[in-house]
């Protein structure tokens, strides 16, 4: 029967003084995975916990809740300002004697991950799981949902009834670099793309065009009948990547 361990719970705050409510477990190494989840998602929610608890086995994990996700302050911004909360996040690993961080995301997250290794940096691995390579993609039934859901008031407001997500109204203004058009800048440090054949939200074309722009050293893991994000990673799947990260920062 495995232990259960109880994540230090955290309050952090980001470059542009947004709280963000944090979850640490304690790993006996000097690695530490950031846990970033998807558009609506949540730390605290089981599916996180358990990947946690998966990737827990390897080191540390830092876990966050976005901004106008859960318990955090401020609006989501969808992927844009986001990454100052991944930055908040990574510097708080740091502080705890950490020397080795793999950032970790899923769908929206993985987007994050990305975006804040390419323009930020200060992190030794990134994994980015069922991601999305560009921005407006609505040629699936589920994309075309959540742009409803962040572009109209009615949306926003359903979203905030239904999950608890606050979204920011007005859009983006400058838009963010895409994150297959910064991707290639974070080489030297590895990248794992993982995406499935079977993804309802970004077909496989995301991941292979993430791929295809990134720099080595880089991996493109196709995970067979996989569908989407945290929902759909398997506990072999966690495994893996839990060991990949490992190798790559040279634990």
């Amino acid at each position: 029967m495995e232990t259960v361990v109880t994540p230090e719970a955290l309050t952090l705050y980001t470059a542009d003084d947004v709280r963000i409510d944090a979850g640490h477990l304690r790993g006996g190494g000097d690695l530490c995975f950031v846990l970033a989840h998807g558009f609506t998602c949540s730390w605290r929610q089981p599916t996180l916990r358990r990947i946690a608890g998966a990737l827990h086995r390897h080191g540390g994990v830092m876990g966050l809740d976005f901004r106008g996700h859960g318990r955090s302050g401020g609006r989501s911004t969808v992927g844009d300002r986001e990454v100052l909360d991944v930055d908040a996040a990574v510097m708080a690993a740091r502080r705890r004697g950490y020397k080795r961080i793999a950032v970790t995301g899923f769908s929206m997250g993985g987007a994050v991950v990305v975006r804040h290794a390419a323009l930020h940096g200060g992190v030794d691995a990134v994994v980015s799981v069922s991601a999305p390579a560009r921005w407006y993609y609505r040629d699936t039934v589920p994309m075309r949902r959540v742009h409803w859901a962040i572009e109209r008031r009615v949306g926003r407001l359903a979203v905030r009834l239904a999950r608890g997500t606050r979204i920011a109204p007005g859009g983006w203004d400058p838009v963010p670099e895409a994150p297959h058009e910064v991707i290639g800048r974070i080489a030297p440090v590895p990248l794992l793309v993982v995406h499935g054949d079977a993804d309802p939200f970004f077909p496989l074309e995301h991941g292979r065009q993430l791929y295809e722009a990134a720099r080595d050293p880089r991996e493109l893991w196709v995970e067979p009948a996989f569908g989407h994000a945290e929902v759909a990673a398997t506990p072999g799947l966690i495994k893996r990547i839990g060991d990949w990260a490992a190798v790559a920062v040279g634990k």
